[in-house]
């Protein structure tokens, strides 16, 4: 039985998700580790044509963004100063007009507001640039090239910002955490320190290799692209997003799951670019993302039937 555990690191923690559970586990300020267990049904268990090929993705994507948001500000909020212990004003008036549901209303909006900021920024801004350099250049390969890799060095600028962020360092320290922990635990190793340790921060699920398969499966989709009209060049490329981010997600679940020479070759850019959000933990960070494996898995029980299964 292959071992399915995906996460994302957040403040001072790791969130891991299996199946239709996921645990946020957090290093709060007192030193202690506080960990938090939810269920959650995906859209596509309701509604089962969504499992299919790239449709799945397409959900896979979105629900992933609702979780990982909702678990990023679970853990930032052990962090808020003290004074901040009662609710704002808009958190109350929220809350009044929708009868307690303030915090969903906060967090869809959290959402939308995200992904606007990362479609503008990654997709529609680099597009805009390369019609600016149109001008000069007639060559529209030449051009969606242009587009392409403005995109990636927009991208890695971005990365390299945020990675000088004191915080965000600590993040990626947390990233390694959780990747060195699910490469243990699919390794079929026992979940301790010595044995994490001595594992790669680097794995092919991941959601920075993800991103950047994205980047690089636009290019061949936006190809495809035959209207004169900027705005509508602007539309299709929006339109095609989710297409984009449902292939995407077949390459990455392939890839996890296979040694084929070539998917490796295509893996190459993606794992190397995870040198850059993913940084070496220390003991304790690591004992934070095998409390978040625990709080969804016992991995006790299945190391030791697959170890009775190999006899």
């Amino acid at each position: 039985m292959a071992v399915r555990i995906g996460g994302q690191a957040v403040m001072e923690g790791v969130m891991m998700k299996n199946m239709d559970r996921y645990a946020v586990s957090v290093r709060k300020p007192d030193g202690k580790i506080e960990t938090k267990v939810r269920k959650c049904v995906s859209f596509a268990e309701k509604h089962p044509v969504f499992k299919l090929p790239v449709l799945r993705g397409v959900v896979n994507f979105v629900e992933s963004m609702v979780i990982g948001i909702s678990t990023l500000n679970y853990s930032a909020g052990f962090f808020e100063e003290e004074e901040e212990t009662q609710p704002g004003k808009i958190d109350q008036m929220l809350d009044k007009i929708s009868s307690g549901k303030g915090e969903s209303i906060m967090m869809a909006f959290v959402l939308i507001i995200s992904l606007a900021i990362s479609i503008g920024l990654f997709m529609v801004l680099p597009y805009l640039a390369s019609e600016l350099l149109g001008q000069w250049i007639r060559n529209e390969y030449i051009i969606l090239l242009v587009e392409g890799l403005i995109r990636i060095g927009i991208f890695l600028g971005y990365i390299v910002l945020i990675s000088r962020m004191e915080d965000i360092k600590r993040v990626f320290m947390y990233h390694g955490a959780e990747h060195k922990t699910i490469n243990c635990l699919e390794a079929g190793e026992d979940l301790t320190p010595e044995n994490i340790k001595k594992h790669s921060r680097l794995h092919k699920r991941c959601g920075t290799s993800f991103i950047f398969i994205v980047m690089i499966i636009s290019m061949v989709f936006f190809f495809f692209i035959r209207v004169d009209t900027i705005w509508l060049r602007v539309l299709l490329r929006l339109l095609l997003l989710p297409v984009v981010a449902g292939v995407s997600y077949e390459f990455i679940r392939l890839a996890g799951n296979s040694d084929n020479p070539l998917v490796q070759i295509f893996s190459k850019p993606g794992l190397c670019l995870q040198r850059l959000t993913t940084k070496e933990p220390d003991e304790s960070m690591i004992e934070v993302a095998v409390a978040s494996v625990e709080g969804v898995f016992d991995w006790r029980e299945y190391l030791e039937k697959e170890r009775k299964c190999h006899e």
